[in-house]
């Protein structure tokens, strides 16, 4: 049998998500806690990546795996439910099919959420941080290998400022606290030592996590805004007693989900005219 490439994978899963008869402009990528948004979405409808080649297979708790079409106060909307994550194999491009798939279904902003780790005491477990920029510390890139010259992206505002503006906006109007910081990406699995979390303060990051800047790279790649949103589940290691662990990530994340998921679903309407 032979193996499509990434090309013809991304034209193959266009044609096959335009005969849905759906045209969202905005899709959201969701990250562990922020899976409720599913449940707000009027007539859903739901694909699971296994009908689509190349989509990524997600074998991590709190990721499932699907795409899930639907309306958020009456805006056209796709789910992106799971991401794969360089450090279950240590490629950075997992996610290259999925979201030049929405890009060529006609999406134009894609909206990442993740969990992660506070380094600013400021900042505390359950709360959201608006990403303004990130630290690419793991120095892998999905668009090794890209021929071109597009493959030089212009990160100056990888994370958008009119859609910024719209979070913070929404935020002011709906009572949210909404933080605002410097993501780093950490490699992982591994959670970071106190040493790293001390070097990562000095560096100007404010949240550390195992993923979304990978996503970031291919969507700006492929002419998408982008706005990022980080649900803080925990304190950097070293900075109060907690233990850490993938189980209290997810409890976390849990306890503060549907808050999370209620900002988003008042927030994604508001992004459309951003």
């Amino acid at each position: 049998m032979t193996t499509m490439d990434p090309a013809a994978q991304v034209a193959r899963n266009a044609r096959h998500l335009a005969d849905t008869g759906r045209r969202p402009t905005t899709a959201v990528l969701l990250g562990s806690g922020w899976n409720p948004l599913v449940e707000r979405l009027a007539d859903r409808l739901t694909l699971p990546y296994g009908e689509l080649p190349g989509f990524p297979r997600v074998g991590v708790a709190g990721h499932a795996g699907a795409l899930e079409f639907g309306r958020l106060g009456g805006t056209e909307v796709v789910l992106v439910a799971g991401r794969e994550h360089t450090y279950e194999h240590g490629r950075a491009d997992a996610m290259k099919v999925a979201v030049r798939t929405l890009a060529a279904l006609g999406v134009r902003t894609l909206v990442l959420t993740n969990a992660a780790g506070s380094l600013d005491l400021a900042i505390r477990p359950g709360e959201l941080m608006l990403l303004t920029d990130h630290l690419n510390l793991v120095q892998r890139s999905p668009l090794v290998g890209e021929t071109g010259s597009s493959r030089f992206v212009d990160l100056a505002d990888a994370y958008d400022p009119a859609l910024r503006q719209a979070a913070l906006r929404h935020a002011a109007q709906s009572g949210e606290l909404l933080h605002q910081g410097v993501y780093a990406w950490m490699l992982g699995p591994q959670f970071e030592t106190p040493a790293e979390i001390r070097m990562l303060q000095r560096l100007g990051a404010q949240a550390v996590g195992m993923s979304t800047v990978p996503e970031t790279l291919l969507a700006r790649h492929a002419g998408l805004r982008v706005l990022g949103l980080s649900l803080i589940t925990n304190m950097g290691c070293g900075l109060e007693a907690e233990k850490l662990s993938h189980a209290h990530t997810l409890a976390t994340a849990q306890a503060s989900a549907a808050r999370a998921a209620g900002f988003l679903a008042g927030l994604v309407p508001a992004l459309e005219a951003a």
